[in-house]
């Protein structure tokens, strides 16, 4: 069976992709969560993944150590990861690619937490300009492949890797246009990302880093986490 290690449910959106692939598709696994620790975890995390980052994944001798290598290597076993339809899936692949490399100023401004809503003090051009993107690519994709997901009827990685993005449109209070807001809402209705999310709020740990920079872009509103331990 393989064994996914990931960081905190509350943190780490690069963990949640191949996290909730694998839940939503049913697809087995042994999840190993390894807590960030304060200040950094490379050393931690050197443990079981070459470059010190999660997620990893472990398959018996072979070890996967990046986010898009493992939704492709569980791909060479199970076909359903990407759409079955050639056009689709050549889609499906830039879209995930492009969200795997790209992005940074949703990333830097709106970092993913599960448990809490932020006010933003400000809309920045370059923040705008990666959700006119994310928001092209979302209306390009269910408009050709008919939807209710972005390359067709069924679930499949492209919307793995644009899970971390639902949760930041819903805790950063982001405005999309009809179709994309209802696409991120559906993706929030998924029953392996609600699971994820419930787990998230349990979670007792706080690292300083993640918080900070949480509160870099705008005002704590509500926090729906337990006390930190």
């Amino acid at each position: 069976m393989y064994r996914l290690f990931i960081g905190n449910k509350n943190y780490s959106s690069w963990s949640l992709r191949p996290w909730v692939l694998l839940r939503q598709l049913g697809i087995p696994f042994d999840e190993q969560l390894v807590p960030f620790d304060e200040g950094g975890s490379w050393e931690k995390f050197r443990q079981f993944a070459p470059n010190g980052l999660v997620p990893c994944l472990g398959d018996g001798e072979v070890t996967v150590w990046d986010s898009l290598a493992i939704v492709e290597y569980i791909a060479e076993r199970y076909p359903r990861v990407w759409p079955e339809s050639a056009a689709a899936r050549a889609w499906a692949r830039c879209a995930a690619a492009e969200m795997h490399s790209g992005f940074a100023a949703l990333r830097e401004q709106c970092p993913m937490n599960c448990g809490v809503t932020i006010e933003l003090d400000a809309m920045t051009a370059s923040l705008e300009k990666d959700l006119a993107r994310i928001a092209e690519l979302w209306e390009e994709g269910l408009q050709r492949f008919g939807g209710p997901f972005l390359a067709g009827e069924t679930f499949t990685a492209v919307d793995a890797f644009f899970a971390p993005v639902a949760l930041r449109v819903q805790g950063f209070r982001l405005s999309l246009p009809e179709a994309p807001a209802a696409y991120a809402r559906r993706l929030l209705d998924l029953p392996a990302l609600g699971e994820w999310v419930a787990e998230a709020l349990q979670e007792p740990w706080r690292e300083s880093g993640h918080e900070q920079e949480l509160l870099q872009s705008g005002t704590l509103v509500e926090d729906r986490r337990i006390e930190p331990a």
